[in-house]
């Protein structure tokens, strides 16, 4: 009895360790966070700099005019009209209604987060059943042409065919998941939902567009300096990573599964930042000297795809706005990532003046 008495007042204390370290384990990290911003506050402050300057030469002129542009929209009947016109192929292909063409294209065409804005707003207005957001939501969300012949084609690899290359392959991974996810929650599909949909077909006027122009632009301003926030805050984060080493232990952890595939360790660096944060992923992948460009590019298109955690984030900040899960978004990423690697890989594979070496992407299949 006494051993049982003894073995319980020494378990008692670690439990209540246990318990008190899951009740206050955010506060532990932001504690931890902002000391280290204190040790490392130089190179913390050039990296957000550079998060900053990113944000406004880059994301800013990328997005916040698509950003006003859609908040416009949402005072038209724009999406009653596409829902009608392309309904017949939405819902075939992808089972889900006419009005995912909606954010499918302002997805394409404006780039991360702008996909998922719109489809937590149809969700918001019950527009669709949250099984169809979320199959919405898997692959709508994209990152835009701006973006991928801009700043990765011309600006990072110095080449527009580059760009061409992974903006074919980045859309049709997109376009692959959206089919493979029309099975999402498949036997939950709502089959009323086309006559709930026609008795939403309302057409809203610009009684006052000068008001109208003034709430799109302060919305929209709000969003754009959300996403500044996340590109500052994890450029500091990777800076942090890398000054305590955290990064070399992340590397130790993956250190298995690079190997399987055949990825060496100046890749593997740049494919955990890039899970991070998009854009530092994509600029370190692409920096690293390699005779085999090939496989620089099918890299960064994994990570093109993926998104990284920051763009997840972000687009939780909209989901969480909702009922909406934010589970099929993170598969659908991780999927797109893989077939947009094996759509690029293909594409080098049967044009091969479009690659310079292959050999050590045909061993990672042989």
């Amino acid at each position: 009895m006494n051993s049982i008495n003894k073995s319980h007042s020494v378990l008692s204390p670690i439990k209540f360790f246990v318990f008190s370290l899951r009740k206050n384990f955010f506060t532990i990290v932001i504690i931890i966070f902002t000391l280290l911003l204190v040790v490392f506050s130089t190179s913390n402050l050039n990296a957000a700099k550079n998060g900053l300057a990113l944000w406004a030469n880059n994301v800013i002129p990328a997005l916040f005019p698509f950003f006003i542009a859609t908040e416009l929209l949402s005072h038209t009947n724009i999406i009653n009209v596409l829902g009608k016109c392309f309904n017949k192929f939405m819902r075939p292909i992808f089972n889900i209604p006419g009005i995912a063409s909606y954010p499918l294209i302002m997805g394409i065409v404006s780039g991360y987060p702008v996909g998922a804005k719109i489809v937590t707003e149809l969700r918001q207005k019950n527009m669709c059943t949250k099984v169809e957001g979320e199959r919405m939501l898997a692959f709508t969300n994209n990152s835009g042409p701006l973006f991928i012949l801009g700043t990765i084609g011309i600006g990072i690899f110095k080449d527009a065919t580059t760009g061409i290359i992974l903006l074919i392959t980045h859309f049709l991974a997109g376009l692959t998941v959206g089919f493979l996810f029309r099975f999402w929650k498949y036997k939950d599909t709502n089959i009323t939902f086309a006559k709930s949909y026609e008795n939403k077909s309302t057409t809203i006027k610009l009684s006052n567009i000068g008001e109208i122009l003034t709430d799109s632009i302060k919305k929209s301003i709000i969003n754009i300096l959300n996403i500044g926030g996340f590109i500052v805050l994890f450029s500091v984060i990777i800076s942090i990573i890398t000054e305590t080493h955290f990064i070399n232990l992340l590397y130790f952890i993956f250190k298995p599964l690079f190997e399987m595939l055949n990825i060496n360790e100046a890749f593997s660096y740049g494919i955990i930042n890039g899970f991070l944060e998009l854009t530092n992923g994509l600029y370190q992948v692409a920096s690293i000297p390699i005779k085999n460009i090939s496989f620089t590019i099918i890299i960064c298109a994994f990570i093109l795809g993926f998104g990284g955690i920051s763009v997840l984030l972000q687009v939780y900040s909209f989901v969480s706005k909702s009922d909406l899960s934010i589970k099929p978004y993170i598969l659908g990423k991780f999927i797109q990532g893989i077939i947009a690697a094996f759509y690029t890989f293909v594409i080098f594979h049967f044009f091969h003046f479009l690659s310079l070496d292959l050999s050590n992407i045909i061993n990672i299949f042989a």
